[in-house]
């Protein structure tokens, strides 16, 4: 199978979370997904838009990017916001920490998005934005080949 990619960039309003997430989940049915593996990809696109739409535009107008490309059964996603950034990526990734605490967000979006995905890799600077890259093999298209 020959490399297929998609960008596509939203406004930053909550409402776009479930676009972006059937958006790759679409994407992603070319390499015929188990439900497990669809829900898995699925939660991670929810749980990085997310991040960005409230932690990177705290409420403020801006754009979430989304890149994402398949490349034999493995499917790559970016999601890229030009937010506030993050001071302590580390900090930021442990379970339970939040900036939050009165939305009651549970500091555990990075820990699910780490969970579901094979690799997750988060590169953010304060004041220029954070992009979430994440990979994840789809074994079930290996038995279809």
């Amino acid at each position: 199978m020959e490399k297929s990619e998609i960008m596509f960039e939203f406004d930053s309003n909550s409402e776009n979370e479930s676009l972006a997430r059937t958006v790759v989940a679409a994407f992603l049915a070319r390499l015929d997904p188990t439900l497990e593996e669809l829900g898995d990809v699925k939660t991670a696109v929810s749980e990085a838009v997310t991040n960005a739409i409230i932690h990177g535009y705290d409420g403020k107008p801006g754009k979430v990017k989304i890149h994402s490309w398949i490349e034999e059964n493995t499917i790559w996603i970016e999601v890229a916001d030009q937010g506030v950034g993050i001071g302590d990526v580390n900090r930021a990734m442990e379970p339970l920490f939040t900036t939050r605490p009165e939305m009651e967000r549970s500091g555990m979006g990075f820990a699910f998005m780490e969970a579901f995905m094979d690799e997750l890799h988060v590169e953010s600077q304060v004041g220029q934005g954070t992009t979430i890259r994440m990979k994840k093999k789809i074994y079930s298209s290996f038995i279809l080949s």
